[in-house]
């Protein structure tokens, strides 16, 4: 199986809120950067379906984990970018990474949401230079 089938199946397996919101995050990033590559990141080899998924494009953009009450969507350069939304919720007293957890009942700002994953794939392809 490929690293998106893999992504498939955690979505499905998971089966309620939480795949609906990670379904729904993934179609945002591929939205927002076609060129966007899909990974399941840190697998453990006795556990094919273990792993994060993570989508890249000249370096991570982010991660999403699903923990019992949230999704969260890590930024591993979440701190070098421009937040005006306030999208960032957690993890803000890091000197690089920020995240985003997201509740069952939470609305995602597509708008935010997608103009921030623009801008770490800027910041990612200008450090590539």
């Amino acid at each position: 199986m490929t690293d998106s089938e893999l992504i498939d199946a955690r979505i499905e397996q998971l089966g309620d809120w939480r795949g609906e919101v990670l379904a729904s995050v993934r179609s945002l990033i591929k939205s927002a950067d076609p060129g966007v590559v899909e990974e399941l990141k840190w697998r453990k080899p006795s556990n094919a379906m273990s792993g994060v998924p993570t989508w890249s494009d000249d370096g991570i953009i982010c991660t999403g984990e699903t923990y019992k009450d949230k999704v969260k969507l890590t930024f591993l350069k979440g701190a070098s970018l421009k937040d005006p939304s306030g999208l960032f919720n957690s993890s803000l007293e890091g000197n690089a990474r920020r995240a985003i957890d997201i509740g069952e009942d939470d609305k995602i700002d597509e708008g935010a949401l997608k103009t921030l994953i623009r801008a770490a794939v800027s910041l990612n392809t200008s450090e590539k230079r």
